[in-house]
């Protein structure tokens, strides 16, 4: 299993970085990524110092531990320049908040992430066919997501990334110990979403690659 979407203390999240990669590692995880909540106000101050703690940590911890960012809320039109940045500071993954539909994301926001050539689009909500097409083409993985609320549309993400091409993948969006999914729910959530066995292997597939780019880096 490989999760590429996770909060520590650096924003919203309850654990330390080391206490999320430990709890990801017991859950039966190969690969965290710590994605925090970013913008531009912050990002200089997560993204080096989790960089740097993923290099020591991840040859004791025994998983490979990924730095990465979450863009949360930023303005369509900051997105392509703030995810540069991140990858500049030092994020291997580049996460963006997209529009769930239990929050007041702005509406371009999926499309800007595509756009970006970010890696994972989180949490898309009724992403539209023609972003679903982009992320395609853009090689932008679509997220099915174990989190309650931002989950209520994993049917729809599903449906449009089959129907267009696009790949997905599982994640937790961990904000804390009880949401790190052990494999079973997991993967009882991805096909209660629809998913087909195939199509989950294939997901983990897809983010083990991503993972394996990053430690080439």
């Amino acid at each position: 299993m490989i999760d590429l979407h996770t909060h520590t203390t650096f924003s919203d999240g309850e654990l330390i970085p080391a206490e999320m990669a430990r709890r990801a590692k017991v859950a039966g995880y190969r690969a965290v990524a710590l994605t925090d909540h970013a913008d531009g106000s912050n990002m200089e101050l997560i993204v080096p110092r989790v960089a740097a703690m993923a290099r020591e940590y991840s040859i004791y911890m025994d998983i490979h531990i990924v730095p990465g960012v979450e863009l949360t809320h930023v303005p369509p039109g900051l997105i392509a320049q703030e995810a540069a940045r991140a990858r500049e500071l030092g994020a291997q993954i580049v996460v963006v908040h997209g529009e769930t539909i239990v929050e007041p994301v702005e509406r371009g926001t999926n499309l800007a992430a595509i756009e970006a050539g970010v890696d994972v689009l989180a949490h898309p909500g009724l992403i539209s066919p023609e972003e679903a097409r982009l992320a395609a083409q853009n090689n932008v993985l679509l997220e099915i997501t174990t989190r309650g609320g931002h989950s209520y549309t994993n049917g729809h993400v599903l449906a449009l990334a089959r129907e267009h091409g696009a790949q997905v993948v599982v994640n937790n969006d961990a904000h804390a110990p009880r949401d790190v999914a052990g494999a079973e729910l997991r993967r009882r959530i991805a096909l209660g979403a629809g998913m087909s066995e195939e199509e989950y292997l294939r997901a983990d597939a897809c983010a083990w690659a991503l993972v394996s780019q990053s430690l080439s880096l």
